[in-house]
């Protein structure tokens, strides 16, 4: 497979330094990480990493390869092939100057399902979860709004079903 996208979860020790660790082996092989979303587990010893990354079955397992000797790595799942439940949070901070443009960039919010969850004078801010798709087109639609601004987690996955990223 030429340049996939590929989904990487990395359990870790959740300590100081083992992220820079990680992404360091990423950047010393000239690698670039498309997203990346770190948060600790039901194990408060144990952090998930969850790294979107662009590249051919071989790279993506040398790369595996690699990780799997880091100390504090404990496991690495490549869920590119499984089937798996992949969201996105977004926070968008758009201007909203009268109420018939308000009364739009609502609509839109009830067709994607969002929230808005801040409200001033001038800019309304919308939260979004979604694929990354979904995202991308309601940020797509925010322009016509005037977009000020987005923050976004990156991409998190989970295996459907009992399947699991064990220790």
């Amino acid at each position: 497979m030429l340049n996939e996208q590929h989904i990487l979860s990395v359990l870790v020790s959740n300590k100081a330094g083992v992220l820079s660790k990680v992404t360091a082996l990423f950047a010393r092989r000239g690698f670039n990480i498309e997203s990346l979303a770190v948060g600790p587990t039901e194990d408060k010893n144990i952090s998930r990493i969850t790294i979107i990354a662009n590249g051919d079955d071989y790279i993506i397992e040398q790369l595996t390869k690699q990780l799997n000797k880091l100390i504090d790595v404990i496991k690495v799942k490549n869920l590119s092939n499984n089937d798996t439940v992949s969201k996105e949070l977004a926070l968008i901070k758009v201007t909203s100057v009268d109420a018939e443009k308000r009364k739009e960039i609502l609509q839109m919010c009830e067709i994607y399902h969002c929230k808005v969850v801040d409200v001033s004078l001038d800019a309304l801010i919308i939260e979004i979860t979604g694929t990354l798709d979904k995202v991308n087109a309601f940020i797509d639609i925010c322009n016509n709004f005037g977009k000020l601004e987005v923050v976004r987690t990156g991409t998190v996955s989970i295996e459907r079903g009992s399947k699991t990223v064990e220790v």
